[in-house]
């Protein structure tokens, strides 16, 4: 499934008046919810792109140059310092990136914190949908490399995960 293959599911999930719509394909699951969001009272649709185990992500969401890879794949950083013991949590998508659900409200994690598999990152906002980013790991979180309301490019770390 494509990037307009999904556009257009969200539009028509939008249209349709559902709350929630859940699509399984051998390669993608994608859950589509719609309803009054935190965000300025807009309604809001949360898209999660999982990968199952072992499959590579789709070459129409990978930069031409780069070999496909997991969304939010967690992959060893670059062997540079200490920081090659810890995993990089990347971004699936580009878009804006916040640490909290809304302006008024707690961050969804901070340094120090312990998070396990499906626990809510952050949010990137695409096109006016905001999509959680949830773990696919569990431990510490280490750093947070990007700052909130900062725009982020598709495989941009965002976070370094102690799994310790």
């Amino acid at each position: 499934m494509d990037l307009k293959e999904i556009q257009s599911l969200i539009k028509f999930v939008a249209k349709s008046g559902a709350s929630e719509v859940k699509l399984e394909m051998e390669d993608v699951k994608i859950t589509i919810k719609t309803g009054s969001g935190d965000y300025k009272g807009e309604t809001t649709t949360v898209v999660q792109q999982i990968p199952m185990a072992g499959i590579p992500q789709q070459q129409a969401q990978a930069p031409a140059a780069q070999p496909a890879a997991p969304a939010a794949s967690e992959t060893p950083a670059p062997a540079a310092n200490d920081d090659s013991k810890y995993i990089t949590i990347k971004s699936p998508i580009i878009g804006t990136f916040y640490r909290k659900p809304s302006p008024d409200k707690p961050a969804f994690v901070e340094v120090g914190a312990s998070i396990s598999e499906g626990s809510v990152l952050c949010v990137i906002e695409a096109m006016k949908l905001f999509n959680e980013i949830e773990s696919e790991v569990s431990g510490k979180i280490v750093k947070v490399l990007v700052d909130d309301a900062s725009p982020v490019e598709f495989d941009q770390p965002l976070f370094l995960v102690d799994p310790s």
